[in-house]
């Protein structure tokens, strides 16, 4: 890392917006470094939890196609009128982690004995409940953060943010010398602009959903069903729907699915969605087939980062919202770095890494971590950006592992101020390598195993390189 003024930062108040996984992880490591004046989070759901905090209600809302970051927040549902209102997530009712447990959770707390080696949702949710007991007394509930603004006074950056009571509808300022944002990123939908989608969507406006609205598979029984997308979601609800529907489910994608997921969902692979047939109720898909009567095409296709609450943040954060721009080391804000971003890596076990994360950036604002100086940041983010194009936040396979590792060995060695990240042993790593595999045997077995051993998956100790 390059060099620092020494006391560079005079951080003394923190909002942290959203208390899901990666809010509360920030909340202990700012805590732990007991240099900190006030510690806020906002959080608009009732609970905690972020996308685990599961909405038996799905989202009301739909665009189609929906290819902006500037598209809207999705309104909240109230579905009970004494209760706070709740914003759908896009968790369904049958979901188990991808990751087994040991690797799943936080350093500083284990599943419940006796859980399942990849936990239901409901348990995630559970433990999510537990881990922020301690954090709790910071959090105000049912709060959305309408808008942050930046401003400067004596030569520091001041954010001002505007919160409105989702309860009372009253909207109060408040201005912090530091913002986490740990907002998520799975609420902006995206649905890609094929040929006649919109003239599709006008004409059978039943049909085109996407994944965000999904929760069990009682809507499809019967029905001709096309799912798009073969990511772990996309996998997970076409195996689902297949049990159910008519025919075999017809799962379009543009590269091959694994050949032992695509068995065990029961689907049947097609290429992408050339164009949408009005007439037939029915799409032409790459390679010239024609389905017709189709009765719903489910959009497994993720979402876009959004930041509506920073929209007046010069340059923009996003633009076609792919990427996060302006950060360093898919974190800290260049221009502006009392502003961080955790949890925007894709394809990582997100919770120690929410951790490792945290761990830099309380450290940086305690003036105990230097920077490396503005120019180097962005010679490093045009780096990346340069060999990563748009899978600019997609992290190759073990890049999480390395990095955890490699933060906790530098924030060991900046001295014990402070809560330590964690770090994967050999182990971890071990099981890092093979989740995957182990989640597939996991589903075929009926979700019953509690550890990689009753899945046969038996780590024998070898050498670093060897795991690696």
């Amino acid at each position: 890392m390059g060099s620092q003024v020494p006391g560079r930062f005079n951080v003394k108040n923190i909002a942290v917006i959203g208390a899901g996984p990666c809010g509360l992880s920030a909340a202990k490591y700012l805590l732990a470094q007991n240099v900190f004046e006030s510690i806020t989070i906002y959080e608009q759901q009732a609970e905690v939890g972020g996308v685990w905090n599961y909405s038996e209600i799905p989202t009301q809302t739909l665009h189609v196609p929906q290819v902006s970051a500037d598209c809207p927040p999705d309104p909240p549902i109230w579905p009970d009128t004494t209760a706070p209102p709740v914003f759908p997530s896009p968790m369904y009712d049958v979901l188990h982690t991808n990751i087994p447990k040991a690797l799943m959770g936080f350093s500083d707390l284990d599943f419940p004995r006796g859980s399942l080696i990849f936990p239901p949702r409901e348990v995630v949710q559970d433990y999510l409940v537990k881990y922020a007991e301690d954090v709790r007394h910071l959090i105000k509930f049912s709060v959305t953060v309408k808008d942050v603004r930046l401003r400067t006074e004596d030569g520091r950056d001041q954010w001002d943010l505007d919160v409105l009571s989702t309860v009372t509808g009253d909207v109060q300022t408040a201005t912090y010398d530091a913002v986490v944002v740990a907002s998520g990123h799975y609420s902006t939908t995206f649905i890609p602009n094929v040929e006649n989608i919109t003239e599709f969507h006008s004409a059978h406006p039943e049909v085109i959903s996407h994944s965000k609205s999904y929760r069990t598979p009682d809507a499809f029984v019967g029905k001709k069903v096309v799912v798009v997308g073969n990511s772990a979601s996309g996998l997970d609800i076409a195996g689902q729907i297949n049990r159910v529907c008519q025919n075999r489910l017809l799962l379009s994608v543009r590269t091959p699915s694994p050949p032992d997921n695509l068995a065990y969902t029961g689907a049947e692979e097609v290429p992408v969605i050339e164009e949408f047939l009005v007439g037939d109720r029915g799409v032409r898909f790459q390679d010239g087939r024609v389905e017709r009567d189709i009765d719903a095409i489910i959009y497994a296709t993720g979402y876009l980062f959004t930041f509506p609450f920073l929209s007046s943040l010069e340059p923009p954060l996003v633009t076609d919202g792919r990427r996060v721009r302006g950060l360093y080391r898919h974190l800290i804000h260049i221009d502006h770095p009392t502003l961080v971003f955790p949890g925007l890596p894709i394809k990582v076990v997100p919770f120690s890494l929410a951790e490792a994360q945290a761990a830099v950036f309380s450290r940086v604002w305690a003036n105990l971590l230097p920077l490396p100086s503005t120019p180097d940041m962005k010679k490093w983010e045009d780096e990346e950006a340069e060999s990563k194009g748009p899978a600019f936040h997609v992290w190759p396979k073990g890049a999480d592992g390395e990095y955890i590792n490699s933060t906790h060995d530098w924030i060991v060695k900046s001295g014990t101020s402070g809560k330590v990240p964690p770090t994967w042993d050999d182990e971890l790593l071990w099981q890092r390598k093979v989740y995957a595999e182990a989640k597939l045997k996991f589903e075929k077995g009926g979700r019953v195993a509690k550890s990689l051993d009753e899945l046969h998956f038996v780590y024998e100790p070898r050498t670093h390189e060897e795991i690696l």
